[in-house]
């Protein structure tokens, strides 16, 4: 989000600042960690509403937001592909069932496609030999996490942007220095923590999730979409990046652990993965990692706005929580109308909800 808001306010004409605690490289984000898919309605079975509402405005601006930057992003949107073994064909049952609820209570959503052997062959022959029925949703897709942020830090270099790396920030103390800024925006994440401890601000108390994450190498893997593996316990994604580079993930544990990821883990990832593709047996095990997602206590995002006289305007986004990716175009749009005018038609049409302190006449929006 922070570089998300830098560039779009910078091309805007903005004069910016970024500061950073971690490096360039994004080592101390969440978002470096993530898979970045863009499935709104895959997430619409474990989330809210206007989460998946706030997913289906960001698809098409993704596409925007990736045009107009200098390095290019693999990006696709070639679907989500649903698949389970036979034991696990009555949760697939309950969950299709699910999705479909979900796209009647919301038009923006293609509903899903149920294959059997031969469109499931013409569409990820990969996977035909193993499975012989799967769901398709169309038009979901997914990015390169990586390259995102490489391409953005990119553009912030273009347009000569003052970039603070390695250079922790406290949004408080920038607001109060006379430097000149109208705004301080904080896309801290879990940095932010006491700042949404402060009960002056009606806020909720935010903490970490933690995800644990393995990158393959797998040249004999041929998947052409993410996909997700109906499991007995949790979910589980294979999402395909550029250069036979495969994400796997699942976990979502309560926890704000950042050490390595457990034994268990890694054997139940990498279990899985084999099920899917006897490929997965010769693949590369790139990475392992781990991170906390940040997540306020209704794990909803929000956006929270202090204004004091004599002190720059203060504007806190957090709690993106699983679906930072799938979302922030939609948050960078509200934010940009907050920011304009004090308040976003958006974030009302969306769902977003935005508040602010007693000091500003800023409506909230539920």
């Amino acid at each position: 989000m922070g570089r998300l808001l830098a560039v779009a306010l910078a091309k805007r004409g903005a004069q910016v600042e970024l500061f950073e605690k971690g490096g360039s490289d994004g080592n101390l984000a969440a978002a470096r960690i993530a898979a970045a898919m863009l499935a709104p309605l895959a997430e619409s079975a474990i989330t809210e509403d206007n989460v998946v509402r706030m997913g289906v405005h960001s698809l098409p601006r993704w596409k925007q937001l990736i045009n107009e930057l200098a390095k290019p992003v693999f990006f696709q949107q070639d679907g989500t592909l649903i698949l389970w073994h036979r034991q696990d064909a009555s949760d697939a049952e309950r969950f299709s069932s699910h999705l479909e609820r979900n796209c009647d209570h919301n038009q923006a959503l293609s509903k899903p496609i149920h294959l059997d052997s031969q469109s499931l062959a013409e569409i990820e022959p990969g996977v035909a030999e193993r499975f012989t029925q799967g769901l398709y949703l169309p038009n979901e897709g997914q990015l390169d996490n990586r390259q995102l942020l490489e391409a953005l830090l990119v553009e912030l270099t273009l347009m000569k942007v003052p970039c603070h790396w390695n250079q922790a920030a406290d949004p408080e103390l920038l607001r109060t220095q006379k430097n000149g800024f109208e705004w301080v925006i904080d896309c801290r994440g879990l940095g932010a923590k006491d700042s949404w401890r402060d009960a002056s601000r009606s806020s909720k108390d935010l903490r970490g999730v933690r995800g644990e994450v393995i990158r393959l190498y797998a040249p004999e893997v041929k998947l052409l979409r993410p996909t997700r593996l109906i499991h007995p316990r949790y979910p589980i994604y294979i999402a395909p990046k550029e250069d036979d580079v495969y994400v796997v993930g699942a976990t979502e544990i309560e926890s704000e652990d950042l050490s390595p990821m457990s034994v268990r883990s890694a054997l139940e990832l990498l279990s899985a993965v084999y099920t899917v593709h006897s490929g997965f047996a010769e693949a590369r095990i790139l990475e392992m990692a781990t991170q906390c997602r940040p997540t306020l206590k209704d794990n909803l995002p929000e956006i929270a706005v202090d204004r004091k006289p004599n002190q720059a305007g203060l504007m806190m986004i957090n709690g993106l929580y699983r679906h930072g990716f799938m979302i922030s175009p939609a948050i960078l749009d509200c934010a940009l109308e907050v920011l304009d005018s004090g308040s976003s038609s958006t974030a009302n049409d969306l769902g977003l909800q935005v508040t602010a302190s007693v000091e500003q006449e800023l409506s909230t929006c539920a």
